[in-house]
């Protein structure tokens, strides 16, 4: 099945263990472990529930579609203002995207990681 990519970028871009997400859906940590890697097949009704855990369509997750925001019954998540891109806190009920693609966590790394640098270069005129 092609949604394995998919489910490890949804779980890493919520900054999700394997764990909390098998106690999401009552099954084993190895068990999911094996939907991420593979070596198993979830049934329908699994991948239903995945789609719900994680907001986002069937569809999407099964690659015929790049769009993940689908879910008419999300409802608006509560931000405070400003968000601090470094407090998981604040990041694990939102969702970011650049041009309707979630930003992975390696991704949110690299563009702090920029902006620190570019805030360094301004403060000390390099």
């Amino acid at each position: 099945m092609k949604m394995l990519k998919r489910l490890t970028e949804l779980r890493k871009s919520r900054k999700w263990s394997m764990q909390y997400i098998a106690d999401q859906l009552g099954i084993a940590k190895s068990t999911y472990a094996g939907y991420e890697s593979g070596y198993r097949e979830p049934s329908l009704e699994t991948i239903k529930n995945i789609a719900e855990l994680f907001k986002t369509s069937v569809d999407y997750l099964l690659e015929r579609t790049d769009d993940s925001y689908f879910n008419a019954k999300e409802e608006p998540v509560e931000v405070n203002y400003p968000v601090d891109l470094t407090d998981n806190k604040q990041l694990i009920n939102i969702k970011l995207a650049i041009d309707k693609k979630i930003i992975t966590s390696e991704e949110l790394y690299h563009f702090i990681a920029f902006i620190r640098a570019k805030r360094e270069i301004e403060e000390n005129g390099l």
